[in-house]
């Protein structure tokens, strides 16, 4: 038992890295989310179909390979530099904003036609009618859905051990290597990090759930 307690400082080490890509790859993918649920409702051809093959591409490839390639070939094929830490925000916060952006399409189409039909009535323009009156309804609805998408990008934050980031997994596996026989209290101790980070994130999960499902709006 004492081996599974002094483990616990060491992947302690580890905490800050994951924390402020599970923080940076949310802000960055919800962003994209936004983006690209809105360019997949935009009556632009190229915008559209643009957007539709960015979200077809991150869905479509392993998370593991993009964060290689974005490692290991973005720099040699077109000598973009840059930091591990913003490669694995930038990676992760695209792939789930891939996945995001069509619950951000789906919940604005969700929203009754009635709504923006009242709005057009009232002279609001389509910015205004979007604003005011589809948006709000759409985020409510959004919003369980993001809480679950936040606990999966937690525990996408430990991939980005296999780019040298040194995370709570990254430091365990170290420590790992060098003590072969600590490696059951390792996992062990890793699981039960992980599950202590992700509760306050369930938390809010299911708070969200019951909050939006007070202000869904239904025909």
């Amino acid at each position: 038992m004492n081996n599974y307690v002094e483990i616990i400082p060491i992947l302690l080490e580890g905490l800050d890295i994951t924390i402020t890509v599970l923080i940076g790859s949310a802000i960055f993918g919800y962003l994209i989310a936004f983006l690209a649920g809105f360019g997949r409702l935009s009556k632009n051809f190229l915008i559209r179909n643009f957007t539709k093959v960015y979200i077809e591409v991150f869905r479509g490839t392993s998370l593991v390979v993009q964060l290689f390639w974005f490692f290991y070939v973005l720099p040699g094929l077109l000598g973009i530099e840059l930091s591990a830490y913003l490669i694995g925000v930038i990676t992760i916060g695209m792939n789930y904003g891939a996945y995001m952006s069509e619950v951000v399409r789906g919940s604005i189409l969700a929203v009754s036609s009635g709504q923006s039909e009242a709005a057009t009535a009232l002279n609001m323009s389509r910015f205004q009618r979007m604003r005011f009156v589809i948006l709000p309804q759409a985020i409510r609805m959004m919003l369980p859905e993001f809480g679950n998408y936040l606990i999966q990008m937690l525990k996408a934050t430990s991939l980005v051990s296999i780019i040298s980031l040194a995370d709570i997994t990254y430091v365990g596996l170290l420590y790992r290597d060098a003590n072969i026989s600590e490696g059951v209290a390792v996992f062990t101790m890793l699981l039960v990090l992980y599950f202590i980070i992700a509760l306050p994130l369930i938390g809010l999960t299911r708070w969200l759930e019951r909050w939006a499902s007070k202000g869904v709006a239904t025909e």
